[in-house]
């Protein structure tokens, strides 16, 4: 048995076809007729565009529009301005043959992109080597397999699933995916989700160590796979196989219900995105309203900060498709971890500690009035809340409520209508906050807590770092006391608190939370109805025993084997 990531639930029995990179030989030459070089770089990244295109509009009819963009995407990463003008530096300027200047150009961005320490930015790495091995491939005529044309029972082996690699996939004929890298942000991750194949990714040499033609079973709940299994495995994952596929159309039932405990305390489920487009897929998967919009997202593959108008325009976007629902927008999560090129930003030695999220805004005043203002201005549109991330003092609270009321006092003077109530919020992702919860509760609308930067900074680990990693946990007893102090700090003032990181869907922890008294689980849109059916199953008396038992703990071991 070969272990990895769950990258995306769901067993598989099926048939390998190993996707094999070609191996790509660059000569570093220089050509005599730059224009000429110059015109056969263009004719390949048109070629480049056309395909993507014709991708991203198959996937639009098998996927959905929102897997298509990341594609799209692709297509405005190749064409920035920064990369262009890179490109025909090398080749008008210094006469460097078309291949060895996406190399160089492409690469060095990537390499930028890799070395931030934050797995959602890593993935433009991947992006940006996919985008370079299909760019050179035209340039050296090298065709692929054609993914479309495989054969129905067929699971898929690759060293990375790139998103051109999957825009080929027909879904029906796919069992499963096996990676060797990639993690449950990486795009791979993401696509197979949406489309629902079972997938296991980060196993090690997994090309080397499998055929094509081999048979395999997987499980993507689990993160497991199995080479060439004998006759009882296979009898044992066709069993698991029925139960899933049982379990799926069971879920069917719990949607359009509202989210209750079996002795019937009702709580919100929501959901998390990073686009306006997925809040689309959050009313098609029936979530409850939108418990977290990253927004950065927003300023990213582009060269520029985006205005008012466009970031006035996403917002309202999304609040006008959720109808009313609660729609938790947080507000710019970016700085020293998360570096765009147009920001101009330092470099710093520790960037998860340094500069970044509410502590850049409230120095770069001119960029957050701008999304404040737009925040306001869609708030006229829907029920729109307004999250600050990465508090660590009642102060940073204030400074933005203060901005705010500025701002109205604007859109008043302009007679801009807006929701003069809105609420803003906190992000409860550090220990200060966790320390300070019951002063922030005083002064803050709401809290969401982020479990996943809470338990980093709580358990002080690097989740990129193997050596520690095993002492990331939200298991933890220290994360649990963390949790539930902040609940309870919330509970006291009467507000709402929620949570929007990967915990909130753990059936593991659901019962823990309705026993601290957590009012909204923010989720992924294909967890909501899984999360649903877990909620059900419990009632609030036996949460609360469990809780007791749990809370005495002082270990993880000890947590993990209670729950």
């Amino acid at each position: 048995m070969y272990k990895g990531i769950a990258g995306s639930e769901g067993i598989g029995i099926g048939k390998i076809v190993l996707i094999e990179e070609h191996e790509i030989h660059l000569e570093n030459r220089t050509v005599e007729d730059a224009e000429a070089e110059q015109k056969r770089l263009q004719g390949a990244i048109d070629k480049f565009v056309a395909d993507t295109n014709a991708m991203a509009d198959r996937m639009d009819a098998t996927v959905g529009e929102k897997d298509a963009d990341i594609l799209r995407g692709h297509i405005q990463m190749l064409q920035d301005p920064m990369i262009e003008e890179q490109l025909t530096a090398l080749v008008s300027g210094e006469k460097l043959c078309a291949e060895m200047a996406v190399e160089q150009v492409l690469e060095q961005t990537a390499q930028m992109f890799a070395q931030i320490p934050d797995e959602l930015l890593q993935q433009r790495a991947t992006d940006l080597r996919d985008i370079k091995t299909r760019v050179e491939k035209i340039l050296l005529g090298i065709e692929d397999v054609d993914i479309s044309k495989v054969e129905k029972g067929t699971v898929l082996v690759a060293r990375d699933l790139t998103p051109s690699m999957t825009a080929g996939i027909v879904p029906e004929n796919i069992q499963g995916i096996l990676t060797e890298v990639g993690g449950r942000t990486s795009h791979s991750a993401i696509l197979a989700r949406a489309m629902e194949i079972p997938a296991v990714l980060s196993i090690e040499n997994i090309c080397s160590l499998v055929k094509n033609g081999d048979n395999v079973v997987l499980n993507g709940s689990t993160g497991e796979a199995v080479i060439n299994p004998d006759d009882d495995v296979i009898r044992e994952y066709q069993q698991l196989y029925e139960a899933y596929q049982k379990e799926k159309e069971l879920l069917k039932k719990y949607s359009g219900k509202p989210t209750v405990t079996a002795d019937g305390k009702q709580v919100e489920l929501v959901c998390n995105i990073g686009k306006p487009e997925d809040a689309a897929k959050a009313v098609e998967c029936d979530g409850e309203g939108v418990g977290l919009f990253r927004t950065e997202f927003l300023f990213m593959d582009r060269d520029s900060i985006p205005t008012e108008e466009e970031q006035f325009e996403a917002y309202k976007s999304v609040a006008e498709t959720m109808k009313g629902k609660p729609v938790i927008i947080r507000t710019l999560d970016i700085g020293g971890d998360k570096a765009l090129p147009y920001l101009g930003l330092e470099e710093e030695e520790n960037p998860f500690l340094g500069f970044r999220a509410i502590r850049f805004c409230l120095e770069r005043r001119d960029i957050y009035e701008i999304q404040l203002r737009a925040l306001l201005r869609a708030s006229a549109f829907g029920n729109i809340k307004i999250m600050v991330p990465l508090v660590t003092g009642v102060e940073e609270l204030r400074q933005v409520k203060e901005m705010v009321a500025a701002l109205m006092k604007q859109l008043d003077a302009e007679n801009i209508s807006y929701n003069q109530e809105i609420e803003i919020g906190v992000m409860m992702e550090t220990p200060a906050a966790c320390m300070m919860a019951d002063a922030l509760a005083k002064e803050a609308k709401f809290f969401s807590i982020g479990t996943n930067d809470l338990t980093g900074y709580t358990m002080a680990v690097d989740r990129g770092n193997a050596k520690v990693a095993y002492l990331y946990s939200t298991y933890n007893p220290a994360v649990l006391r963390a949790i539930q102090r902040i609940i309870e700090c919330a509970k006291k003032e009467g507000i709402m608190v929620g949570m929007c990181g990967e915990a909130a869907a753990d059936p593991k922890l659901i019962p823990l939370l309705l026993a601290f008294g957590l009012d909204e689980f923010s989720v992924s849109a294909t967890s909501v109805l899984k999360t649903r059916k877990a909620i059900s199953e419990w009632d609030i008396s036996r949460c609360r025993e469990l809780a007791e038992k749990v809370m005495a703990c002082v270990t993880e071991e000890e947590v993990l084997k209670l729950l």
